[in-house]
């Protein structure tokens, strides 16, 4: 009887809102995928600090092998299921609408079974073709097939999300969308516009390809359609982290949001501009016009115009905060802020690793700066602090909420996931520095260094290749302490679902009004096919070319 009792709180939760039930298994799946790709990146580490470890690790067959399962492990499948659990029950929550909930656990046991098949044709070594994937490098079909189950069952809790949204417009016509709801949204609608891309090329191009069907591929208009998805989707992992930082960062620092026209703007100029700027990945490719590289150049700088409004606006919301509190002087306001909280620092943390990332972005676009860094060390460099950090630095501060949200569960050692975030951020700036350096002496990205006589790299490196070395230790022990807090918080005493902390929505100072202007931008449909006809006027003319000029190609299998 007492059974019943302890437990009939937590059953009534679950059964009043369901979707925190399948957010919850969304977001434990894709922490569980993300340990064991960090696992294997003290290897990556020190592979670029010129110590071989992979000979000691038998359950590898190679340094390649171990790169793919690192960077799909952690760049696609972790952000997929962590973003999909979220995106899908904060509007849910925020609208109080339930989604079909049959239909959403039959998508997340189609993703898992999607990231199995690719798991398998990895494990096995038959696809060690590294997340990019790029032909002629021929994979297992079982990759492919796993990464299209992937990127559709994304697609399908995107269309769940925006499935609920349009419910609720029909029955509030002339409301303009709630906040959250709006940024979660505009989100899928973007990553829709993105993932066409590698759909089609996945679909039509490699799956045939890899089962015999076709007699070759054509490697640039594969990497073409790859890089149509390839760039925006670091938007897709990093817009989530924007939800946070504009609508719950500020209750947590004790304040508003500072405006919600400003945060409608900025997403919908994601949504506008952020999917046709991948050929800046291409500029050494001959097959594709310049001009057309010009094109997505100049797009790829005015996707900097809403990372700049969102500097301004978060730094503003948290300034006035900290005012609120006391804070004086010109930068003494920051003294003030709840630097004590994990789930805060994380998140502005990630803001400032953003800020050098994004500076990167500008070189990394330009097409004489990219001829100097792209096939160098710099590039990793520059991913990780956009994607390694910006976005899973945010990830983890949201979870130390989310999961305790979702579980009723209390956040275990809130001090220890202190110390996880701290270490997190300063391995991260060390790898980047160290990679970034590298880069600049001309070290090779997605290179075997280690294998090789130090006579062949190491002359004016030792520096910052040992200071990539020592960012891979901080990293591990940084794993470790997050992961003994999200494990001891998931198996802790049970608590009482009712009580378990809200969703920190934050008070707007500056809300948005149902004007002429906020009305249109609050039409995701008409921005989406605005968004879709500059993608194929930008994309097509080079495509159509490619596709009546093709050049065919068999498979490689180098490893």
């Amino acid at each position: 009887m007492s059974v019943s009792t302890l437990q009939s709180p937590r059953a009534d939760a679950y059964v009043v809102h369901p979707e925190r039930k399948l957010a919850l298994y969304y977001v434990v799946t894709g922490l569980i995928f993300l340990a064991v790709g960090v696992a294997i990146g003290p290897a990556q580490a020190l592979n670029y600090a010129g110590i071989d470890v992979y000979k000691y690790l038998p359950f590898l067959k190679s340094y390649y092998q171990g790169l793919t399962l690192h960077g799909v492990l952690n760049a696609l499948v972790f952000t997929t299921y962590f973003i999909s659990g979220l995106l899908i029950y904060l509007p849910s929550r925020e609208l109080n609408l339930r989604p079909r909930l049959g239909f959403a656990w039959f998508t997340y046991w189609l993703m898992n079974f999607g990231v199995i098949l690719a798991a398998i044709a990895i494990l096995t070594n038959g696809s060690s073709v590294l997340y990019t994937f790029y032909p002629p490098l021929q994979g297992s079909p079982l990759f492919y097939i796993g990464a299209a189950l992937l990127v559709v069952s994304s697609l399908l809790v995107g269309v769940q999300t925006l499935w609920l949204w349009a419910g609720w417009r029909d029955k509030h016509r002339g409301q303009l969308t709630p906040i959250v709801t709006y940024m979660c949204c505009a989100t899928w609608c973007m990553w829709i516009l993105a993932s066409m891309g590698i759909v089609v090329e996945t679909v039509f191009l490699l799956i045939p390809w890899s089962l015999g069907w076709t007699s070759g591929v054509d490697p640039l208009l594969s990497r073409t359609l790859f890089w149509w998805t390839g760039h925006p989707i670091v938007y897709f992992w990093l817009l989530p982290a924007y939800v946070s930082w504009y609508a719950f960062v500020p209750k947590q620092a004790g304040g508003k949001m500072l405006s919600e026209p400003l945060t409608r703007l900025t997403f919908a100029l994601f949504l506008l501009v952020s999917v046709p700027v991948g050929l800046h990945h291409q500029y050494g490719d001959p097959g594709i016009s310049t001009f057309w590289k010009l094109i997505q150049m100049s797009l790829t700088f005015v996707v900097a115009l809403p990372s700049m409004i969102t500097a301004f606006s978060v730094a503003a919301s948290l300034e006035n905060a900290a005012r609120a509190k006391g804070g004086r002087g010109l930068l003494g306001w920051i003294r003030v802020l709840p630097w004590g909280e994990a789930s805060f620092t994380a998140q502005v943390l990630a803001m400032v690793s953003f800020i050098f990332g994004g500076a990167g972005g500008i070189v990394n676009a330009s097409m004489d700066l990219n001829q100097i860094i792209h096939n160098t060390a710099w590039i990793p460099g520059h991913f990780h602090i956009t994607v390694g950090t910006a976005t899973t630095l945010s990830f983890f501060g949201i979870s130390f909420w989310l999961l305790p949200h979702l579980t009723g569960k209390p956040l275990w050692n809130p001090r220890l996931a202190l110390w996880s975030v701290w270490t997190w951020f300063v391995g991260m700036m060390v790898f980047a520095v160290g990679m970034h350096w590298e880069g600049l002496l001309g070290i090779p990205r997605r290179a075997y260094i280690s294998s090789l006589p130090s006579t062949v790299y190491a002359d004016g490196a030792r520096v910052p290749m040992a200071l990539t070395g020592i960012s891979g230790m901080i990293l591990l022990i940084s794993a470790v302490l997050y992961y003994a807090v999200v494990i001891r918080t998931l198996t802790g005493r049970q608590r009482d679902l009712e009580n378990a902390p809200a969703i920190p929505f934050s008070e707007i100072l500056s809300k948005a009004t149902p004007t002429r202007f906020q009305k249109l931008i609050d039409d995701l449909g008409l921005l989406f096919w605005v968004g879709a006809i500059l993608v194929l006027a930008v994309y097509l003319p080079s495509l159509i070319q490619m596709v009546q000029n093709p050049n065919l190609v068999k498979g490689w299998q180098l490893w």
